[in-house]
């Protein structure tokens, strides 16, 4: 199944504030810094060691 990266992100970062309930500005730069690095150079080293 292939689901598209933002709502991957959008539904983790729900999950996370509701679960844990950090601050709303860690969940963003986390969020962002996420999708920042998957569309970097790194993100296939990165999903080459996550599988």
């Amino acid at each position: 199944m292939d689901v598209p990266l933002w709502l991957a992100l959008l539904v983790a970062g729900w999950l996370g504030i509701k679960l844990i309930r950090p601050p709303c500005w860690l969940v963003t730069v986390i969020l962002l810094g996420g999708y920042l690095v998957a569309g970097s150079f790194l993100g296939p080293a990165i999903g080459a060691l996550l599988k």
